[in-house]
């Protein structure tokens, strides 16, 4: 069984990878928000584990489980064992969560405007972009704004940001920064509609000599 598991382990990870995975990073905001997964996947590992041991104690020591006191149960297994568990998950949520905000100097502000079932993109100029591909530079963050012409709709790169809504009337900004040069893609991640799931879009990060002479050309 053992043996089983231990040869299972390495196909249920490679599901961890993929063009849409939180858990595939390429990104130092991605990243932030990989490591918040695995560090609540340990969090809730160990509270299962905890419970898991008392319950056991419980099951297989009765002499010994019958001399706490009710009090004692509450105080210990309501109190002194998730305690510490849930402060470091909430410090560490805390931590990564402030790292996401777009702070300190604003980059280029590139634009997003979502409708159904297409993206539009544009330079910050406003200028569009071509298609449904949005051009970013590699190795340096950008503020995404993003707008909505009809309904509500959520701009979302997996592997580069966490995802902010599409709010029609309202502009909504997101900082993303992709580590290198290569291609990604973003997905509409709030239902809106029958042709939701084809609201999918490329997102191409060039080295930065290469996006300003795209930028240029573009103009």
């Amino acid at each position: 069984m053992r043996f089983v598991a231990l040869c299972a382990t390495p196909l249920l990870l490679a599901g961890c990878t993929g063009e849409l995975s939180t858990l595939d990073p390429a990104g130092p905001r991605a990243a932030n928000l990989a490591t918040l997964w695995w560090v609540m996947l340990a969090g809730s590992v160990l509270l299962f584990a905890l419970v898991m041991t008392m319950f056991a104690l419980a099951y297989l020591r009765t002499g010994w489980v019958s001399r706490i006191t009710p009090a004692q149960w509450i105080i210990g297994g309501g109190l002194v064992l998730p305690i510490p568990v849930l402060v470091l998950l909430t410090g560490t949520a805390l931590v990564l969560g402030e790292q996401l905000l777009p702070k300190g100097d604003a980059p280029m502000r590139l634009q997003a405007h979502a409708q159904r079932w297409s993206w539009q993109f544009g330079f910050p100029d406003g200028t569009p972009m071509d298609g449904q591909t949005l051009h970013i530079p590699a190795g340096e963050p950008v503020d995404i704004a993003v707008t909505a012409e009809d309904v509500i709709h959520a701009f979302w790169i997996p592997r580069l940001g966490g995802k902010i809504d599409a709010i029609p009337g309202r502009t909504n900004v997101i900082r993303l920064e992709a580590d290198a040069p290569g291609i990604y893609w973003g997905q509409c991640a709030e239902y809106c509609g029958e042709g939701h799931d084809g609201m999918q879009f490329r997102v191409e990060a060039h080295a930065p000599d290469d996006f300003a002479a795209l930028m240029e050309a573009g103009r």
